[in-house]
């Protein structure tokens, strides 16, 4: 597979209990179809939880698949992301325990891209503007941005492990 074909994202795992730390590694490296050793650090935001981010490279879709793997620890804090690649738009997936799973496409500079038929729909069956208002935020994940923001501040400046899809 040439690197044209490929897309890159990266793994954010805001929070994960120290037991579930391998499983983690373990599905990641089963999405990607190569070994991943991530880098743990202590997350300041969750006193006994780690945290870990890996950048990735493998076939368009890959972040779909990587989220489908985590998910299985609904007590993990996690976002995945996937720049756009020629035909195929970008992805932020965004998962909080008690809210579950949000997912967003993406532009070039990662903002979030709203459907022209998705406003439409909201606009016909919003009756005033608080409930427009509300709607709009449910489409652009802002429950889920305020449940993690914490959680990547805390990361800042923290390593970041390079995974490559084996071809």
């Amino acid at each position: 597979m040439s690197t044209r074909e490929l897309s890159r994202g990266v793994v954010y795992v805001h929070s994960s209990p120290s037991a579930v730390c391998p499983h983690v590694e373990w599905a990641i490296s089963g999405a990607l179809q190569t070994r991943a050793e991530l880098t743990w650090t202590a997350q300041p935001a969750a006193p006994g939880q780690l945290r870990a981010e890996c950048d990735w490279r493998a076939p368009a879709g890959t972040a779909a698949k990587l989220v489908t793997a985590l998910k299985a620890w609904p007590m993990v804090r996690f976002e995945v992301t996937e720049q756009p690649s020629p035909g195929v738009d970008g992805e932020r997936f965004c998962f909080a325990p008690g809210l579950g799973l949000w997912r967003g496409r993406t532009s070039a500079n990662g903002d979030i891209v709203v459907g022209e038929d998705q406003l439409r729909a909201i606009a016909a069956s919003s009756r005033a503007g608080e409930q427009l208002a509300h709607k709009l935020d449910e489409l652009l994940g802002a429950n889920w941005d305020e449940a993690l923001e914490s959680f990547r501040h805390a990361g800042d400046g923290a390593p970041v492990s390079w995974l490559h899809q084996v071809g």
